[in-house]
Order: structure tokens, then sequence, then C-alpha cells
């Protein structure tokens, strides 16, 4: 972390960088129209946002033109979390909005989606083909009789059909909800079985790392255990035929019919995501589509600075909020570029050259993948035209500060670097990108705008420059309307409310510098972060304590110095099993079938036992303060600890780890 002694900037906007940012443009005219600060640059802008909730949300709608079918009666009728009502009165339409650019002839033809596979051959779709294939496909729903607030999930990777399936439902008002097909049948029926969709989107397959992965089986076991689904539509992407009873892809894609846009009201749900399963059955997380639209113009549009001429990258897969996110770089006219492979094929460099090819401009990854790009030797802007390319931002985790000495390096000395922080529970970001503020090291730059976000210490008083919990302290138009199955909302309230009623506490431990800027130290809960995506050690123990040599077992992850993560996984065998290369073997075979390659573990440890609180549940939390180190006194209450002496092993594990780093 920058001291206030030491504030020197690794980056800083110039002159004529801060006056082209749309971001300067917004506040001006704010000012003019709403009251706004014309002086005082961002810290003031902020400010404003979070004093003038209202005023400020309604400025965004009235700059990106937000089209209202009907008018809203006020911006925020109840302001209290959880339950705020955004905009009541209002209709409108997300996919409206987000294929609004094929309307102006001058862009119709232009790209709207670059996709890229291994082969790093980019194919553009223009925005007057993607509104036709909308248009169709809408029509074709609407056929299968789907109607506004049914669900229909995709299990898809990141190719242009998701994006047009997407689209095509939320133009019906239906609900969209996605899985990648790395995602195992388990992992896949855990989410979608919750939310019952109609209709499924599937491919026959994928290719990663330079190989193909059928997923005939799986497919057919999620025909089999989804009784709700009317349809199902084939996507070939191996070339295979469609399997009997599903929809060929191209014949509901294949007219040219204009879409028709049914405009719902401001809180009507536009995608289902998921939590990561820690304590149970992924959390269905419900945003909607006002909330969706609003939060999204501002963070691209204004943050990210993107608009027409832009391009658009994120490395993500379709079973991540961030590919959401990076979907709704339409809203602004951007151009989206859609990765579809490895990330590191054929070699670690490999996104560095998708954003050649494709004339990137805001190049997003994870800080898994820079610091990777750092280990093996990477030269990005040595062995590539990076010139097009303005802005590296990261997410997943945070970026350490030899990352970002790195992209500086490495990439350009005058590179924004914006290592961004948010959650799947928005859908956005709480702190990162600001194109007009400096950049120092190991920080993210500032609070987004109408995010009131602080640090407090476990009495609720906000500090500066102390570690505290991230909470935010006023709600967010894409903050979840509900999750699915949660009729009295307790587990909602539960999952943000609990420790602090009426604030959301998001379960990041983080640091707000005397300049504003925000220091991320990682989860205050369990949940694994691995490679930038939230995973749950529910799914895990499901799939490991299946086998009968594992009697109970316990995933801790663990975000390192040096930017690594160490994701071990402890077992607690039967009587008369032996932790052998064999079982070791079927252990990581069974995690990586069920679930993911990215749910296999770095180590499997046996213990003497799992601890477990006096209620029965295992004990991940206090495990994983003392592997960073923590007095077993300052970690756990004893006496909240069925066998105490259970957690001496951790304790002795962290010493010798840090004898052997040491």
């Amino acid at each position: 972390m920058t001291s206030a002694a030491n504030p020197a900037p690794l980056w800083q906007p110039d002159a004529d960088r801060v006056a082209a940012a749309r971001i300067t443009r917004f506040q001006a005219w704010a000012a003019e129209h709403h009251g706004a600060p014309a002086e005082g640059g961002y810290p003031a802008l902020h400010r404003w946002s979070v004093d003038r909730l209202d005023t400020f949300w309604q400025a965004v709608a009235d700059w990106f033109d937000v089209r209202f079918s009907t008018p809203y009666e006020r911006v925020l009728a109840d302001r209290g979390m959880p339950g705020a009502q955004w905009f009541p009165g209002a209709t409108l339409n997300y996919a409206e909005h987000a294929l609004r650019t094929a309307e102006d002839p001058a862009l119709a033809h232009e790209p709207a989606l670059i996709h890229v596979d291994e082969t790093h051959d980019p194919t553009p779709i223009s925005w007057a083909e993607l509104r036709r294939q909308v248009g169709s496909l809408a029509a074709g729903l609407r056929a299968l009789g789907v109607r506004p607030g049914d669900r229909v999930s995709g299990y898809l990777p990141n190719i242009p059909q998701a994006v047009t399936a997407l689209l095509a439902t939320a133009a019906v008002g239906a609900t969209w909800t996605s899985c990648a097909p790395d995602f195992g049948a388990r992992s896949v029926l855990d989410r979608f079985q919750q939310v019952e969709p109609v209709v499924l989107f599937t491919v026959d397959g994928y290719r990663y790392g330079g190989k193909e992965h059928d997923r005939a089986d799986t497919v057919a076991e999620l025909r089999r255990e989804l009784p709700t689904l009317r349809a199902v539509v084939h996507i070939p992407l191996l070339g295979t035929p469609a399997p009997e009873g599903a929809l060929e892809w191209s014949a509901l894609t294949a007219d040219d019919t204009e879409p028709v846009f049914e405009h719902v009201p401001f809180d009507h749900p536009l995608w289902v995501l998921y939590s990561s399963g820690t304590t149970g059955l992924p959390k269905a997380i419900v945003q909607s589509q006002g909330g969706i639209l609003l939060e999204h113009y501002k963070q691209i549009g204004l943050h990210c600075d993107l608009g027409p001429g832009d391009r658009f990258f994120w490395y993500t897969s379709t079973g991540w909020m961030m590919w959401n996110f990076l979907v709704s770089g339409l809203l602004t006219g951007t151009t989206v570029v859609l990765y579809d492979g490895s990330p590191g094929h054929p070699d670690t460099g490999a996104q560095w050259a998708i954003a050649e090819r494709t004339g990137t401009t805001l190049f997003g990854t994870s800080a898994a993948y820079v610091m990777a790009c750092r280990k093996a030797g990477v030269h990005p802007s040595r062995d590539h035209d990076l010139s097009t390319v303005r802005c590296v931002a990261t997410t997943g985790s945070p970026l350490p500060p030899d990352g970002f000495r790195w992209l500086h390096d490495e990439v350009r000395e005058d590179l924004w670097i914006a290592s961004v922080s948010g959650g799947t529970d928005v859908c956005s970001c709480f702190a990162g990108a600001v194109p007009t503020l400096p950049v120092h090291i190991g920080e993210l730059q500032a609070a987004c705008l109408g995010t009131d976000l602080q640090s407090w210490d476990p009495h609720g008083k906000p500090v500066v420059g102390e570690v505290g919990e991230l909470v935010v302290t006023n709600p967010m138009p894409s903050m979840p309307i509900r999750f699915w199955n949660d009729p009295d909302g307790s587990r909602y309230r539960e999952s943000y409310f609990e420790m602090f009623p009426g604030v959301w506490r998001h379960g990041d431990w983080i640091t707000i510098t005397d300049h504003g800027s925000v220091v991320i130290h990682g989860r205050s809960d369990s949940t694994l972060n691995r490679q930038g995506v939230r995973m749950g050690s529910a799914d895990i123990y499901e799939a490991v304590e299946r086998l009968p040599e594992i009697k109970e077992s316990l995933v801790i992850g663990l975000e390192e110095p040096d930017g690594g993560y160490w994701m071990p996984l402890f077992v607690h065998l039967a009587p008369g099993a032996a932790l052998d290369d064999d079982l070791r073997s079927r252990i990581k075979r069974t995690i990586r079938e069920q679930l993911s390659p990215r749910h296999v573990p770095d180590d499997i440890i046996e213990v003497p036992g799992v601890p477990h609180t006096l209620t029965g549940k295992r004990i991940e939390v206090p495990v994983k303060r003392l592997l960073q180190g923590t007095a077993l006194t300052k970690a756990v209450n004893p006496g909240s600890v069925d066998d105490l002496e259970l957690l001496r092993f951790y304790e002795d594990l962290a010493r010798e780890r840090g004898t052997e780093r040491g």
C-alpha cells in the first residue's frame, strides 16, 4: 500500500486524456443539468453521487438516453436494504438498448462482436446481423411458448450464439441463466434445477487447450434431469448432428425478422447468476433488467470509458458474471471481443496475441494471468503491437504490486492499469477503474460512482488506513431483487445484512487509504477464488466424499504474498484406508470429471480429523487464518470448536510452510 509519505503514482493521466474522458464530459453536463459539482474532479463527483443518490441515477438515465416506454414515478421509492425500489412505474427492455447501435446507418455494418477461438482468427458479426439473429430467435422463442418470466438456460462457451440467446431471451421478457460447458452435470443441475428452465441452448462440446471435449453424454443427462424443458436447441460446435428431439440453431436464426421487445417493469428479472455454493446449493441471484441496464451504463460508459469505436475484451466464461458484464459493452456501442478457449494456448502469451489481432482498447483479464505471464517471462509489447490498448483491467483477485510493475514495464509506461473488485452479487464493481485518477501500485483507484463504499471495524465504525470489512451503505440498482426459492427473503438477508442490519457486507477485507484509493486483502469468509473464478467448497466435499476411503474433507483457498494461490484439500481417511498414489489420482479424477479442472486441488494432505463448530459445521475460515500465520488464540474462539486439538495440525503446517518459504 502506498503510504501518505510516498504518494507518487505509477501512472497519471495527462491533461488531454482527462479532458477527453467521458466521465469528465458527464460531470460538466451533470453540473449544468442536475447540480453536480463543476469543480473538484472525481472525488467531488463521487461525493455528490452518494449524497444525492436519486439525482445521480436520474442523471445517468438521462445522459445515456435510457428509453422508458412508460415513465417512472420517482427514482427511488424506498432506500432500505434489502428491498430498495428503483424507478417504480417505469418499463423498458435491456435488449433494445443493447442493439440500439444497429439503428445508426453509419454503424450498422461495423462489428458488434468479434469472435476468436484457439486459431486466433477473428470473425466479426455486424450490428445489423446480430439484430437480425436476435429478432429471428426471439420470434422462435415466442413460437415455443416462452413468455415473460420464463427461464431460458444456456450450457454454452463464450461464443456469439450465447450473446444472441441472452439478448433474444431478454427481448421476450424471459430470464436468462448460463453455465460453461466445462461444468460437470452435477454442478449444472445444482444451478438449473433451482430455476426450472423451459428452454436449454447447448453445444455438443467445446475446444480447449488444443483438444476437443465431447459433451453429448452430459447434455443427455441435463435433458433427463430438467423435466421443465419444452425445447432443447443444438449448436453443433464440434459438427455433430442434433440429438433426437432437439431443434437446430440454424433453423431458429434463419429469418429476417425485426426484433420485438417486450417492455417490462424496471425490476423485472433479467438473469440469474449463481454464488459459489460454499454452504450448500449455490445461491440463485436474480438481477433486474433496469438495474443492470443503469449500473452497466455507468460502469462501462463512465468508469471503463468505452463507446463506439472501442473494442472490449475480457477473458471469461459464461459461468462467471464477467461474461454478462462483457456482453453489456454493447449498451455503449462498443465492439465486444469474445474469446473461446484456453487463456494460455498455444503459449502463456496467447491473450496478448488476441488483443493485437482484434485491436482491443480495454484488455480485461485475471490477476492470476498477469502473474503467470510475469513468471513465464512473457514480453507483451516486445512481441505484439499493443498500440490500441489504453487500459489493462484485472479482477478475480487483487493484483499484487509486482503485477502493476510488470504491466507498466512490459506493456507500456503510459498504461492505465485498473485493478477492479466487485461481485457476482451485484454483477458490477464496488471499486476500480477511473480514467481521470492516478494509479498507485497495489491499489484500486477509487470507489465507483453511486457506491458508498466504506471499511468498517467489527463495531460498525468506518475506518481509514486500517483493514476492515467492505460494506456498502446505500443501495445499488443492480443489487439482487431476490434469490430464487427464497420466498421470505431470509437467505438474502443472511447473506449480506446479518452482520450490519441495513448495510451490505460483502465478505472482503479492505483498506481505504487517505487519498481515497482501495486495497483489497482477500476474502473475509471461506469462498474459494481460483484463477479469478469463485468456487464453493461444498461442491468439492460432495464429490470427494462419495469415495469410500474418504471419511471427511476440508478445502481451503489461500491468497499468497507473491500473488499466487494455494488450494490444499485435507482428507480424513476412513479406517484402513491409505493416501497412496492411486487414491490421490482417483480424488483428482473425481473432482475433474464431476466439477471442473479448476476445482482440482494443488495438494492433497491427510489430516487426523476435520474440526467443526458445536453445531457440526466444518470450520473453514479459522483454518484459513491459521494457514495464513494467525495465532490459534486469535484465529478462533476455543469455546466454539468441537475438538480444539485438531486445529493444532493446521497451526503446525503453517509454521512448517513459513519455515520452508523463509
